[in-house]
C-alpha cells in the first residue's frame, strides 16, 4: 500500500486517540478541583464549608466568636427608644400589607410555604455577644455550682438552644445548609421576629440584681419596637429553655404558639455503627443515673427507686457532677437495653435525650408528657410509654421489659439510629437536625399566629373577648421544658 494512502487511513485512529487523551486530561483536572464524592454535602452544596459539623457547644462557640471578633460592637448604653407613634405603626402596617398581598397572589401555597422568613433583631451587644464572651471566659471555672450541686456551665451547655438557633440564622447564607428558614432584613417581609437574648447565661452568670435589671432592659428594648407594638409580640420569638431563666406567669406559655425543645445531649453520640458494636455489651436490662429525688411531677422518681432497687438486671445510681458523672452515665447507657426516663421537676427529663443519642431505648414514665417535634416524629417507634400507676406496681415493670421480643428491640434500635440526628445541635445546622425541625414546626403554627394577630388588630376595644388565647399575655416564644 502506498505510504500516502497508509497515512490517510491512520489519521482517524490518531484523531480518536488524541480525543481520548484530551478527555482524560479534562477528567483529571476536574477530579483535582471538584468536591470529593466521599462528601455528598459537598456535591449538594458546592459553596458550603467542608469541615465536619461541630456538635460541641464550647468548640462551636470558640469558632463563632473568633469569626465575629472584628464585628463592630454596638454601644453598651442603649439608645433610648420611645413608644412608636401611630404614623410609624401605620407605615409599617402598610408595608406588611403590600408584602403579604404580593405573596398571596404570587405564591399558590402562601402562607403554608417554606422557607420561614425571620427578621433577627440587631440588639445591643450586652444582650448578645457580651454574654457569650462572659461564658467563654469563665466556663473553665468548674467550682461554680448551683444550689443543688450541678455545674453551672454544664447546665448552660444543656440549655444552649438560643445560641444554636441564632448562630445559624446570622451565618452568611453561603455557609448555611437549612432550607426551612431564611433571614430577611426588611421587617415587612418577616413571618416571625427573632429576639437574640441568652436567658440561661444571664441567669446563672450574672448577679441576681444585675440579671433582673438586664431582663427589664431587654423587655423595654423589645416592646418599644414598632413590630412588637403592631402585633403585641404575637409573632416574636424568644427562646427560653431553662425554666428558671425567664420567669413566666401562668398562661403565658402554651402550646398553641410555643414549642417544646430538646435538651442538648450531655453524652457523646452513638451512631449506627456504635449501636451495632455495643449490641453484645448491653447486658443491663434497665439503667438510670441521675437525681433520685425531685419535686413536683418528679416525685415519681423516689417511688420508682424504692420499687426497682435490687431487681435483677436493673442499675439505679445517684448522679454526680462533672466529667466523671458524664462518663459514668454514658458507659451505663451504652451497656443497657432500656433507659429509665421518669419525669423531672417538669414533665420531661434530660435523660430522655441522652438515652436517644446513646442507642438505649427510653422507658418514659410521665403522665403529663410533652415531647419536642411530636408533630413530625413518632416517639412510639423509639420509646416505651408506661403509666405511673403501672410502673410502681411490684415487679410489673421488670416483667414487662423482659417479655419484649428481640425483634421489637432490634427494630427500635434501628429507629433510634435514624432518629438521633433530630436531637443533635450543630454548626453548621444540619437538615433534619433540631434547628431545622424548630422552623418546620413553627411553619405549622404560622397561620394561627397570623390569625390571632389580625383578629386583635381589628376588634373594637372592649367590644368582646377576642379569643381564649388573647386573654393570656401574648408573646410568641419558643419555650423549653425540663
Amino acid at each position: 500500500m502506498p505510504a500516502k494512502q497508509m497515512a490517510r487511513s491512520k489519521s482517524p485512529v490518531l484523531l480518536m486517540l488524541l480525543a481520548l487523551l484530551a478527555l482524560s486530561l479534562i477528567f483529571l483536572l476536574f477530579s483535582f478541583h471538584s468536591p470529593s464524592t466521599a462528601d455528598p454535602s459537598a456535591i449538594l452544596h458546592p459553596n458550603q464549608p467542608t469541615y465536619k459539623p461541630e456538635t460541641s457547644f464550647v468548640a462551636s462557640l470558640e469558632r463563632f466568636l473568633l469569626a465575629h471578633k472584628s464585628r463592630p460592637s454596638k454601644p453598651r448604653d442603649d439608645t433610648v427608644l420611645t413608644t412608636p407613634t401611630q404614623s410609624q405603626l401605620k407605615h409599617l402596617d402598610d408595608l406588611v400589607f403590600q408584602s403579604d398581598s404580593h405573596r398571596l397572589y404570587a405564591d399558590p401555597y402562601y402562607p403554608l410555604s417554606l422557607p420561614m422568613r425571620v427578621y433577627v433583631y440587631d440588639m445591643p451587644s450586652k444582650f448578645t455577644y457580651d454574654l457569650l464572651w462572659l461564658f467563654r471566659n469563665s466556663y473553665k471555672e468548674t467550682f461554680n455550682l448551683t444550689s443543688n450541686g450541678s455545674p453551672v456551665h454544664r447546665l448552660i451547655e444543656q440549655h444552649s438552644i438560643d445560641y444554636w438557633l441564632w448562630a445559624d440564622l446570622i451565618a452568611p447564607e453561603s455557609e448555611r445548609l437549612l432550607k426551612s428558614v431564611v433571614r430577611v432584613h426588611r421587617q415587612e417581609e418577616a413571618d416571625l421576629f427573632y429576639i437574640p437574648f441568652f436567658t440561661t447565661i444571664s441567669f446563672f452568670l450574672l448577679e441576681k440584681q444585675q440579671c433582673k435589671a438586664l431582663y427589664r432592659e431587654v423587655v423595654k428594648w423589645v416592646t418599644d419596637q414598632p413590630a412588637w407594638n403592631r402585633s403585641q409580640g404575637r409573632d416574636h420569638i424568644l427562646p427560653v429553655h431553662h425554666p428558671w431563666s425567664f420567669k413566666y406567669k401562668p398562661g403565658q406559655v402554651y402550646l398553641e404558639k410555643d414549642l417544646i425543645l430538646p435538651y442538648v445531649a450531655n453524652v457523646d453520640f452513638c451512631d449506627a455503627r456504635c449501636i451495632s458494636e455495643t449490641r453484645s455489651k448491653r447486658t443491663t436490662l434497665l439503667f438510670f443515673r441521675g437525681r433520685l429525688k425531685r419535686n413536683a411531677g418528679g416525685k415519681i422518681r423516689s417511688q420508682l427507686v424504692a420499687e426497682l432497687s435490687g431487681s435483677e438486671g436493673v442499675a439505679i445510681e445517684e448522679g454526680t457532677a462533672g466529667e466523671a458523672g458524664k462518663s459514668a452515665a454514658q458507659n451505663g447507657m451504652r451497656k443497657s437495653v432500656f433507659c429509665l426516663s421518669p419525669a423531672g421537676d417538669t414533665p420531661s427529663s434530660a435523660r430522655l435525650f441522652d438515652a436517644i443519642v446513646s442507642g438505649c431505648i427510653p422507658v418514659i414514665v410521665s403522665d403529663e408528657l410533652e415531647l419536642p417535634f411530636e408533630g413530625i416524629l413518632d416517639y412510639r417507634k423509639i420509646a416505651l410509654f408506661i403509666s405511673s400507676s403501672d410502673a410502681v406496681r411490684p415487679g410489673w415493670l421488670v416483667t414487662f421489659l423482659r417479655n419484649i421480643s428481640h425483634a421489637q428491640i432490634e427494630e427500635m434500635r434501628q429507629n433510634l439510629a435514624k432518629y438521633s440526628r433530630h436531637f443533635l445541635y450543630s454548626s453548621p445546622a444540619q437538615p433534619l437536625g433540631p434547628e431545622d425541625l424548630v422552623w418546620r414546626m413553627m411553619a405549622g403554627k404560622l397561620v394561627n399566629i397570623k390569625l390571632q394577630t389580625r383578629r386583635s388588630q381589628r376588634v373594637v376595644k372592649e367590644s368582646r373577648s377576642v379569643c381564649t388565647c388573647d386573654c393570656k399575655r401574648a408573646n410568641s416564644t419558643i419555650a423549653g421544658h425540663l
